[in-house]
C-alpha cells in the first residue's frame, strides 16, 4: 500500500519518519501547539535542574529549617529536663562555678 492509498483510506499521511500526521489543518495546528507546549515544559524543567544558584538557595533554606527544628527540639528537651530534674542542673551549675573559681585562683598563683 502506498502513502497515497493509506492517506485516502485512513485520513492520515504516514510520513517517512513514521509519524501519522492528520490531514485536517486545524488538527495539525492543534498538534503543533501541543508539541510546543510540551517542549516548553521540558525546556523549563531542564533549566530548573541546571539553575545552580536556585538549587543552592533551596538547599540552604532546607538546612536552615532542619537546624531550627533541631534547635527547637533540643531547647524543649532541656526545658523538660530542667523542670523534671532541677537538683541535677543545680549541682552541675555549682560544679561549673567551682571549676571557674579554681582556674582563676590557679592562674593568679602562677603569676606570683
Amino acid at each position: 500500500m502506498t502513502a497515497i492509498e493509506s492517506r485516502e483510506e485512513s485520513g492520515v499521511d504516514a510520513t517517512p519518519n513514521g509519524h501519522n500526521a492528520p490531514l485536517d489543518v486545524a488538527a495539525l495546528r492543534a498538534e503543533i501547539t501541543q508539541t510546543r507546549t510540551d517542549l516548553g515544559a521540558t525546556v523549563e524543567a531542564l533549566a530548573a535542574k541546571t539553575d545552580v544558584k536556585t538549587l543552592a538557595q533551596e538547599a540552604i533554606a532546607d538546612a536552615k529549617l532542619r537546624v531550627r527544628s533541631s534547635a527547637m527540639s533540643t531547647t524543649s528537651r532541656v526545658r523538660d529536663n530542667l523542670r523534671d530534674y532541677p537538683h541535677f542542673w543545680a549541682a552541675g551549675a555549682l560544679a561549673g562555678a567551682v571549676v571557674l573559681v579554681a582556674s582563676i585562683l590557679f592562674k593568679r598563683r602562677g603569676r606570683q
